[in-house]
């Protein structure tokens, strides 16, 4: 999520939005990460990020992954006075969700809503009567894909005020990949060989990387996997065990050259999610427009499967069916000219569909509708039947 507004903001900038951004500062004054220490206290940092204004709020501790800001409240206030048109909410947000709850601000309000709460059930029970209030106030609602609302309990109350605003990111960088990332591109293939699988995110239950794993031991060819989390000691053990401990490559956090370098490198991208705290997967946006066809998975009523289709930009399985995922990976290798169609498709798609200006604009649209009271449908340009 975090990505997502850093991206959007500086897309709606370079529009030419008066944008700014208000976060939780996780860095204590040494510069030092301290997003895990429940009693870290941070201090409130003021930056910008190219022509974004950014005010990094400082914490004094972090229960149960809820930041305790005591700054929000009094920043809040002065929203009102600042010549603030809108403000943008993105969630799931404890923290922000609670502060706009309490502080009854006289500005029109859009919620991006991205994930329902999955696992924290308790606290997503505890912020409920809040969640409501903030959401009724709520001039627009949004949806990262038409798809994802269908499952959501919660959001089929609001129906009457919900858009579908895809997810885009800057396509360059992928679609022209430079020099440093063809070169890694090149050094992998070299050392490891094809067909090379690739997984980028981080290692949590939601990505179902074990399926990948277990498909490993059905296919040529090695997986790398991008990323680091909790469960690598639990992945390394379950390779060791399985047999494919020598074909499974832990490249951890890379820089973005190598991420890029590594969709260039790869056969296709394997994106086993298996719940719906997987809403959108935008490292699929990513492969696509590398030319890295996805073979991803049907999650009921999430926009994974949207997001890349099957037969046009990738493959799509059964959900926790590793025998599914390497039968899909098999076609890529074996059916002549798969790849190359999926590849195709998967570029186009990206370019027509999640390129970071033509969020941008979308997003402004909806700001200009909400302000003059336009009707929103008229103004967003989004394919439904994309």
């Amino acid at each position: 999520m975090e990505a997502h507004v850093q991206t959007l903001a500086r897309a709606q900038a370079a529009l030419g939005a008066s944008v700014s951004v208000v976060c939780v500062n996780h860095e204590d004054r040494r510069g030092v990460n301290v997003t895990w220490e429940p009693f870290a206290a941070t201090p409130t940092v003021r930056t910008r990020d190219e022509t974004v204004r950014v005010t990094r709020l400082g914490r004094r501790a972090c229960l149960a992954r809820f930041d305790v800001c005591p700054g929000l409240t009094s920043l809040l206030d002065r929203f009102q006075s600042e010549g603030i048109d809108l403000i943008h909410l993105h969630a799931p947000n404890p923290m922000m969700l609670l502060a706009l709850a309490v502080k009854c601000i006289r500005l029109p309000l859009v919620i991006s809503y991205h994930s329902d709460v999955v696992r924290q059930k308790l606290l997503a029970r505890a912020l409920r009567p809040f969640e409501r209030l903030v959401f009724t106030r709520a001039a627009r609602i949004l949806s990262d894909s038409p798809t994802y609302p269908q499952g959501s309990a919660f959001l089929k109350s609001y129906s009457h005020k919900l858009t579908v605003l895809p997810l885009g990111i800057d396509l360059a960088p992928f679609l022209r990949p430079n020099s440093p990332a063809l070169a890694f591109a090149g050094r992998l293939q070299r050392e490891h060989g094809t067909p090379l699988w690739l997984s980028v995110g981080r290692l949590v239950y939601y990505k179902g990387l074990p399926n990948a794993i277990e498909a490993l031991t059905r296919v040529p060819g090695k997986l790398m996997l991008v990323g680091a989390g909790p469960l690598e000691a639990d992945l390394r053990r379950l390779a060791k065990k399985l047999g494919v401990a020598d074909r499974t490559i832990w490249m951890g956090y890379r820089s973005f050259e190598e991420v890029v370098g590594a969709y260039q490198a790869a056969t296709a991208l394997w994106f086993p999610s298996n719940a719906r705290s997987e809403g959108f997967g935008l490292v699929q946006v990513e492969a696509m427009a590398s030319g890295c066809p996805v073979i991803n998975t049907a999650i009921e009523d999430s926009g994974v499967s949207w997001v890349s289709r099957h037969e046009e930009t990738g493959l799509t399985v059964a959900v926790d069916d590793p025998a599914e995922l390497a039968r899909a990976a098999h076609r890529l290798i074996t059916e002549r000219g798969l790849r190359q169609r999926l590849a195709a498709g998967a570029r186009e798609r990206a370019c027509r569909e999640f390129d970071q200006r033509l969020m941008a604009e979308r997003c402004l649209n909806i700001y200009r509708c909400i302000l003059t009271g336009e009707h929103i449908e008229d103004a967003v340009s989004f394919r439904k039947s994309a």
